[in-house]
């Protein structure tokens, strides 16, 4: 089972929300293979870290794996089991993170959200998982 997230990077973590996101995890993640596809930027996408992180401790067999939107990594990445890049050389810059959101949410069974606007990078992922009806849980709607 593949999970991704999607979510706005001024995303504000409290444990409320760390609380049910374990809960979930718990109670909609088995099976052997779960693969977290991580974006690693922002508020957001650091929260959903924190709470894989805590999920692959008690579950050991669980992956965090980085979706990097570019070729070359500038960050440092040592706690994820591994990168996946999703070949993006001919897309524009500045059109990167958005089409490797879209891959994202093309390999996910389930989407974590935390969607309360209708702007943004994180709004159009979240309308792409739609439009592909994907099972989304949008923890702003809890």
């Amino acid at each position: 089972m593949t999970i991704t997230f999607c979510g706005h990077s001024d995303f504000k973590m409290t444990s409320k929300y760390d609380q049910i996101l374990m809960t979930l995890f718990e109670r909609l993640l088995s099976g052997d293979k779960i693969e977290f596809f991580l974006g690693g930027y922002g508020q957001f996408d650091s929260f959903a870290f924190s709470c894989a992180k805590k999920f692959k401790q008690a579950h050991p067999l669980a992956s965090l794996i980085f979706v990097s939107p570019y070729l070359k990594i500038n960050r440092t990445i040592c706690d994820y089991d591994g990168i996946i890049y999703p070949e993006l050389e001919n897309i524009p810059r500045k059109y990167a993170i958005l089409q490797r959101n879209r891959y994202m949410i093309e390999k996910a069974d389930l989407v974590f959200a935390y969607i309360n606007k209708s702007y943004g990078g994180a709004h159009q992922a979240f309308i792409y998982a739609k439009k592909l009806g994907k099972k989304i849980i949008n923890l702003a709607d809890i």
